[in-house]
């Protein structure tokens, strides 16, 4: 029997408009589909949503991916790709794999010889990255920063010490309503020639983006809060 293909299908990362930001053979691929792992049920219907209002919702079968879900279930999830099924694999995080736990899927599948196709689409981490004017040959993504102050300042400083020495691009992030304590953080522990990048609301209308020295930042800094955001420090290119 043939086996199903894992689609790897990107979100909006919040956005409204589904064609401004989802190419279009993406969302026919999507309409397709009936069987979808998922990292949040309510968000990944409301994508379908929007991707086609009279999408069957109530015709599809959805598997819950996040970082609750027991490893063990893992292979229930891929079985009907192993039956011939086609699979769809959404994220919160925007792309499937990167930054969010759908890596144990597509790595499932590969162990099963199920061909895995990712979709082109959003990616916070690039995003943030092609906007921040900082080196896009030389980089690493940290993911969340530690929660606890001192480890997190070591952190930022580990980080700003490195692009000093190896012009390195160090991107991260933080949750919502943490932003504004790492805010307070880069602006009192960092020097003020040091270069950061922040990028706020990803995709959606309030997009921001603004790439300063923390001396800058410091007289110009907004509210983070609540807002979804990337850090980046970095040298201009």
């Amino acid at each position: 029997m043939k086996k199903g293909i894992l689609y790897l299908i990107p979100t909006t990362l919040g956005g409204e408009t589904v064609n401004d930001i989802i190419p279009a053979d993406v969302q026919a691929k999507v309409v397709e589909l009936r069987i979808f792992i998922v990292e949040n049920i309510k968000s990944a219907r409301r994508f379908l949503r929007k991707v086609d209002r009279s999408f069957p919702i109530d015709d599809c079968e959805f598997f819950v991916l996040n970082h609750r879900t027991d490893p063990g279930e893992l292979y229930s999830f891929i079985r009907p790709a192993i039956d011939g099924k086609n699979i769809g694999l959404m994220s919160d995080a925007g792309s499937p794999g990167v930054a969010d736990p759908g890596g144990a899927i597509v790595s499932l599948a590969h162990s099963k010889e199920i061909n895995v196709h990712p979709f082109v689409g959003p990616s916070s981490i690039l995003m943030t990255l092609m906007g921040s004017g900082f080196s896009g040959q030389n980089f690493a993504f940290h993911g969340y920063l530690p929660k606890e102050r001192k480890a997190r300042i070591n952190a930022l400083k580990r980080y700003e010490s490195d692009t000093r020495k190896t012009r390195i691009t160090h991107l991260f992030m933080d949750t919502p309503f943490r932003n504004m304590n790492v805010l307070d953080d880069l602006l009192n522990e960092l020097a003020d020639p040091t270069m950061l990048c922040i990028a706020s609301n990803i995709t959606i209308s309030s997009q921001d983006i603004r790439s300063m020295t923390i001396k800058e930042w410091r007289i110009k800094a907004y509210d983070l809060s609540k807002k979804p955001a990337m850090f980046a420090i970095g040298v201009n290119v």
